[in-house]
């Protein structure tokens, strides 16, 4: 019964509730453009134009919102664990600062790249999901759950987590940079809002738009082959076998640009998202502490 009053009364219950509003507000303002990005990094031809075009013909606008409900549910609780786990691991990685100050960039860093390693046991399964409904074909009207079932029953627990390695390899980095960019940013936009946290709403949504844009043109050929290993079924399975293997047959076959196809729809939906999920996160941080107070 007394368990959330005293868990928000504490600086680790505060921090995991205000990533959960972030993972929400980042999931609702990016999952057009995010199904987009898988869509072209599927295909042959990469025109996102041509893609929204088909996807709305098809399905209507409800097509771009294809599998939301699988990371709308999971992303609330593994945003909410990624930020109090970041928060935990930057200060804990904070050796050379006195308790007043907020963590070094060297300590961010650390924290976030961490954090995206041990976060990449959670949004493996879930992306994989995703990626299947957002690319299953327009006969095709299985949820969330089914299609988990179906992955579970035909592919294994090996096959629920395909694709987690390389999951780990885009996200241990991309995370790293990520709270670095976004704290270097935000302090120069508006000096000292790290140490007073009174930085506007427009410094958080640049700040947080440029941390995404960052991470994801670092990791994105990462991403790429990711998707393309976690969008095989079973019934295509062999085309690749491990990330050498797609790398090199996806270059073989469509060159060195195809590493790159769809950059432009996932650093608009960077932008969006993560200045989201960052003016979310903090309004909703700034929230808490002040009812505290109060």
């Amino acid at each position: 019964m007394d368990f959330w009053p005293e868990f928000l009364a504490t600086s680790w219950g505060k921090e995991f509730v205000a990533g959960g509003f972030g993972g929400i507000a980042g999931i609702v303002s990016g999952y057009p453009l995010d199904t987009l990005r898988i869509r072209q990094q599927r295909s042959i031809s990469g025109s996102a134009f041509k893609i929204f075009r088909d996807i709305v013909a098809n399905h209507g606008p409800a097509g771009l919102y294809r599998g939301m409900a699988a990371p709308l549910a999971s992303v609330t609780f593994q945003n909410a664990a990624v930020f109090q786990i970041y928060a935990v691991l930057s200060r804990a990685f904070n050796f050379s600062q006195s308790n007043g100050d907020p963590p070094s960039y060297k300590a961010v860093a650390f924290g976030g790249f961490v954090t995206g390693a041990l976060q990449s046991f959670i949004l493996s399964p879930v992306e994989l999901v995703k990626i299947r409904l957002q690319l299953q074909s327009s006969s095709s009207n299985k949820g969330p759950v089914s299609v988990a079932k179906r992955i579970c029953k035909t592919e294994g627990l090996r096959g629920i987590y395909r694709g987690l390695t390389i999951t780990m390899l885009r996200d241990a980095p991309a995370h790293g940079i990520y709270f670095w960019t976004y704290e270097f940013m935000r302090e120069q936009f508006h000096p000292g809002c790290r140490k007073t946290g009174q930085e506007s709403v427009s410094t958080m949504l640049f700040a947080g738009g440029l941390a995404g844009v960052g991470s994801w043109v670092v990791c994105y050929p990462l991403d790429v082959l990711k998707t393309r290993i976690q969008g095989e079924t079973q019934s295509s399975s062999g085309k690749y076998n491990g990330i050498v293997d797609c790398l090199g047959k996806s270059v073989r076959e469509e060159g060195y640009r195809v590493l790159w196809r769809g950059l432009g729809t996932a650093v608009a939906r960077a932008f969006v998202v993560n200045g989201a999920v960052f003016a979310a996160y903090e309004s909703t941080l700034r929230c808490l502490f002040s009812n505290q107070a109060l």
